[in-house]
This record gives structure tokens, C-alpha cells and sequence, in this order.
């Protein structure tokens, strides 16, 4: 009788198993308003169908309002980082707070990836904080404490050296070209 129960035992599979809650392959950062729903909705789904695992804020965040503890947890639990930079991505402190992190969580050597994506932006001034981005520092200078905006400052240096996609044309034309530092 123990050996049937040995052998029936033996048979049953291994539970499955059962990956932790908020832990995403992708989060995408960008500014809603911007892209919401056009370009990070496409990509999203695209991502989604391909069943990929993806983070995305799905709220707009008010006025006032404090970054979601989810939101904070997503971003080191996530292996790869989209941001999509637009011109006025840098306008939004809750951007540059979620590309502060992915920045720091990549140097840290863990194995995150950072792919930008650079939609109607160039490049270099995301690199340099030149034409929208510098504008959009003279006003976080008003209003955050210098480390902070040093901090958002150096985590667009480092972004705006990677090679990235830049998005050139209508998305529906796959005009995507593979682009590098300038």
C-alpha cells in the first residue's frame, strides 16, 4: 500500500509556479498627454499580444498628488525600461522621478535595460537639456531643490547617450530606424 502511494505521489506535477505580484519585464514612462493614447497604447498592446508582462501608469496623476507605491515598486522590479521621450516629457516631475530611478536601478549592474525610445525629440537635447528641456529645468529650478533637478539632469545625460529608436513617421508605416547618440 505505501509504495501505490509512493508512485501515485511521484506522478502528481510540481505546482506551478507563481511569480510575485508587481513584477513586470517592461515599464514604459511617458508623459500622458503626450502619447497616451497614440504611440504608449500601440506599444502596450503590441507588447501585451506578444505576452509580454508591461507596466504602464494607467492614471493621470493631479496636481499635488503623490507617485503610487506601485509605481515606485514597478520600476526596480521591471528588467526593461521604455521611456518615451517627447518634448515635453521633462515638464512632468513625475517623469523625470520614474527615469531618476530606472537610471539608478541600471547602474546599479543588476541587469536592467534601458531602451529609449526618442519620439520627435532629438536626441541631443535630451543629452544637453537644450529647446524644450532646458525650459522645462528653468521652471523645475522655481520650484525643486538643486540635487533634485541635478539628479533628473544627469539621469537624461546618461539616457540621451544610449542608442535608442527614434520614432520618424506615421506608426502604422513601421517607421521605426534604429538611431544612436548624434
Amino acid at each position: 500500500m505505501e509504495s501505490s502511494a509512493a508512485a501515485s505521489s511521484s506522478s502528481t506535477p510540481p505546482p506551478p509556479v507563481v511569480l510575485p505580484t508587481g513584477n513586470y519585464e517592461v515599464f514604459i514612462s511617458f508623459r500622458g498627454p503626450d502619447v497616451r493614447n497614440r504611440f504608449a497604447d500601440h506599444l502596450y498592446t503590441s507588447l501585451a499580444r506578444a505576452k509580454i508582462r508591461t507596466f504602464r501608469d494607467e492614471e493621470e496623476l493631479e496636481k499635488g498628488e503623490e507617485i503610487a507605491p506601485s509605481l515606485v515598486r514597478s520600476i526596480p522590479e521591471s528588467k526593461i525600461y521604455i521611456p518615451i521621450l517627447t518634448e515635453r516629457y521633462a515638464s512632468s516631475k513625475w517623469c523625470l522621478l520614474e527615469l531618476a530611478q530606472m537610471v539608478e536601478c541600471w547602474k546599479q549592474g543588476k541587469g536592467h535595460i534601458i531602451l529609449p525610445i526618442f519620439y520627435f525629440v532629438d536626441p541631443r537635447d535630451v543629452r544637453h537639456q537644450q529647446g524644450p528641456y532646458q525650459q522645462a529645468f528653468e521652471q523645475h529650478a522655481h520650484k525643486h531643490s538643486p540635487q533634485i533637478v541635478k539628479e533628473w539632469k544627469e539621469a537624461l545625460r546618461e539616457v540621451g547617450q544610449m542608442k535608442g529608436w527614434h520614432v520618424t513617421g506615421s506608426l502604422g508605416r513601421g517607421s521605426y530606424c534604429r538611431r544612436g547618440p548624434l
